[in-house]
């Protein structure tokens, strides 16, 4: 947590972040400085220790530590929802605008070389014969470049293995998280590990 942000606005950020109800969230935090443990949606918030003048809490999403930091005491003694006040702090403003930008959908002709977090609606026009090829890591895969179109253009979509049977020609598909690289240099649309490929 930032030295400038306070407690109850860094606590908003993780209530967007994490998709939790600002309400459930600030009850589940006092439960966990009454009773040690609490859970709210996917996060687990943990009283650490209890100071003088500050309580200390751990809050982790499954095996993964999310925040640790000390609340003042006061915080737990608030009759309304301070996390419900900061609605409009800077940095939950900030991440709003950067999960819109995320969630928001090209059309072909805005792609542009270097560009991550691609989503993106178009049809499938041909998917060639795959390719065997050996990968950099030594093991070898089958690649396909589809091509796909929306009404502002065309573009080439790599595909891989299991991927190229996923969708037809004549099918819709839905594609987020991509990335775009040259090949060759011609501009195409790369789905990484955290991609997703689906028939819309």
């Amino acid at each position: 947590m930032r030295n400038k942000t306070l407690p109850s606005e860094y606590l908003a950020f993780l209530s967007v972040k994490y998709e939790v109800d600002v309400d459930e969230f600030f009850h589940a935090l006092i439960s966990a400085e009454e009773n040690r443990k609490a859970t709210c949606g996917q996060l687990s918030i943990i009283c650490r220790c209890k100071l003088k003048d500050k309580i200390v809490l751990l809050i982790t999403s499954g095996s993964k530590v999310v925040a640790q930091f000390p609340m003042p005491r006061q915080f737990f003694l608030e009759q309304n929802n301070p996390i419900k006040d900061t609605k409009k702090a800077d940095m939950l403003r900030r991440h709003l605008i950067i999960k819109n930008r995320r969630a928001q959908s090209f059309q072909i002709k805005d792609l542009q070389m270097g560009m991550k977090g691609v989503n993106l609606k178009a049809e499938v026009l041909e998917i060639p014969k795959p390719t065997l090829v050996l990968t950099r890591f030594g093991n070898y895969a089958n690649v396909a470049n589809a091509l796909i179109s929306d009404e502002t253009g065309k573009i080439k979509l790599c595909l891989w293995n299991e991927q190229i049977n996923c969708v037809s020609v004549g099918e819709t598909v839905q594609i987020e998280n991509a990335s775009i690289s040259t090949f060759r240099g011609e501009r195409q649309l790369r789905i990484g590990k955290k991609g997703v490929l689906r028939t819309a």
